[in-house]
């Protein structure tokens, strides 16, 4: 069984929280970004932003992840691979 964490990385300020997602897989790093930006009529609500951004950037991750694996494929077998997510 192999285990791979992800890490992910809060930069706030008062109207916008930016997210960083990485996680290493056999040697190779792969991040995702995401933002969230607080509507100026809303009440500040830090974890909001926080969990906002942090979907996003996962799900950038996650995209960047099947690419990589669609690249490896299309090496591999010489042709185009299409992986869907």
């Amino acid at each position: 069984m192999e285990t791979a964490e992800i890490e992910i990385t809060f930069e706030e300020d008062a109207d916008h929280t930016d997210a960083r997602a990485t996680i290493a897989l056999r040697g190779a790093t792969f991040t995702g970004f995401g933002r969230a930006r607080r509507n100026p009529a809303d009440p500040s609500m830090p974890m909001v932003g926080e969990e906002l951004a942090a979907a996003r950037a996962l799900s950038d991750l996650a995209h960047k992840l099947v690419d990589a694996a669609a690249e490896t494929i299309s090496t591999r077998e010489g042709q185009r691979a299409h992986v869907a997510i």
